[in-house]
């Protein structure tokens, strides 16, 4: 029974983590990484929130992902680099797991000088909003009884399967 318990807790909070996953961005989403895409206008409507992913498609014999200092971005420097995202499938991701600037352009075929290149903050995720206030007794029961359901009903559902398995499984032993 108490493995029962252990895996109905493990499907809710599988739950609860869902509301928070990392977001994969597709940079230029359908013009991809390519020259002649202007990546600040891309990215200018855009929250980029820490554990979050950039995914850079693009034609790998021609172009790459590089990380630079930002006075190396501003002149399309590539020397240096601070890291080398391109993994040789142009099918590539760069992990934003720090909060800071990140500043990446294509160091082959002149891609930066033909715009491409991208600077982005990630930031910290902004907190989960509070819940609103109950206003009467009626619907503060409600909510309890509905969020002790939602707890109670899948533990039952995960240990009723449990029983059924064990006495199948006993059955034919």
């Amino acid at each position: 029974m108490a493995k029962i318990a252990l895996m109905a807790a493990a499907v809710v909070l599988a739950f609860q983590a869902a509301e928070v996953a990392a977001k994969r961005w597709t940079v230029g989403d359908n013009k991809f990484w390519n020259p002649n895409v202007n990546y600040t206008v891309w990215a200018q409507d855009k929250h980029f929130y820490l554990d979050d992913w950039l995914y850079f498609v693009y034609e790998r014999n021609q172009y790459n992902v590089i990380e630079v200092n930002e006075t190396n971005y501003i002149s399309c420097n590539a020397n240096n680099p601070i890291a080398n995202w391109s993994r040789g499938s142009g099918r590539d991701v760069v992990h934003l797991n720090v909060t800071r600037h990140y500043y990446l352009i294509s160091g082959n075929g002149g891609g930066c000088y033909g715009g491409m290149k991208l600077a982005v903050l990630v930031e910290k995720p902004p907190p989960s909003p509070a819940p609103a206030p109950i206003k009467n007794n009626a619907r503060r029961r409600a909510f309890l009884v509905s969020g002790f359901a939602q707890f109670v009903i899948p533990v039952a559902v995960f240990a009723a399967i449990g029983l059924m398995w064990d006495n199948v499984v006993l059955r034919f032993w």
